[in-house]
């Protein structure tokens, strides 16, 4: 598994004042979540260029003064209209202990399907899936060389060693099919189509949105359930 370190700063002060005063300075704040503590950091807003705009999913060393955090990214929230980060959440993971991480799904080879005129219907690009750090691929890699016209393939099908899929496991992964065909696979096939993030309607609503997981967290409150990658 790709990793990369970011260089972050323990915050003194949280509250929207004071997260407005980063960004200005072109810091992020973030928040940190682990099996007992919660850490509220600040990190330059450059430092994340190559993991955010990737379908690449990294293992984050956080360089927190001098100590390093293994962390992965849990949620990310962008101004807008600017497209400049809000706010980030972390969380930390253990070489010893499983971590759930979306994974990338690779297709490879040439489907006899396609070759034949069939459509490619790839229903998951990203994988959820539960293991130690340290087994973690870069990517989900799957053969698709012997799909044909019809032909499909289910989280069920699939096997990575020291890994556990998550998804459910009659959803379908990638199919081929042809324009004639293909509803009858989609009502043929359960699945559980992704989520999609909504949108928020104005940088205050954003702004918003990023203190109140502060305010819960100074107060007590639990952390946010996992949206894109866990641990």
């Amino acid at each position: 598994m790709k990793s990369i370190e970011i260089k972050a700063e323990l915050r003194k002060e949280i509250g929207k004042k004071h997260s407005k005063a980063l960004r200005r300075k072109g810091l992020v704040p973030c928040v940190m979540y682990g099996e007992e503590e919660v850490m509220h950091l600040a990190a330059p807003e450059n430092e994340f260029r190559h993991i955010i705009y990737t379908h690449d999913v990294y293992l984050i060393k956080l360089n927190i003064e001098g100590k390093i955090h293994q962390a992965i990214l849990q949620d990310i929230q962008f101004h807008p209209v600017t497209d400049h980060l809000l706010h980030i959440d972390f969380i930390r993971v253990f070489d010893n202990k499983p971590a759930i991480i979306s994974l990338p799904v690779v297709l490879t080879g040439s489907s006899v399907g396609i070759r034949e005129g069939g459509k490619l219907r790839q229903r998951r690009r990203y994988l959820k899936v539960k293991g130690l750090v340290k087994d973690m691929p870069d990517n989900l890699i799957i053969d698709i060389t012997d799909l044909k016209i019809g032909d499909f393939i289910k989280v069920e099908t699939l096997q990575y060693d020291n890994l556990e899929l998550l998804d459910p496991a009659r959803a379908m992964v990638v199919g081929v099919s042809t324009s004639r065909i293909a509803k009858g696979m989609e009502e043929a096939v359960p699945e559980v189509e992704e989520e999609a993030e909504a949108e928020e309607g104005a940088e205050e609503g954003a702004e918003e949105k990023a203190e109140g997981t502060e305010k819960a967290t100074d107060e007590g409150g639990d952390a946010p359930a996992d949206k894109k990658s866990e641990g």
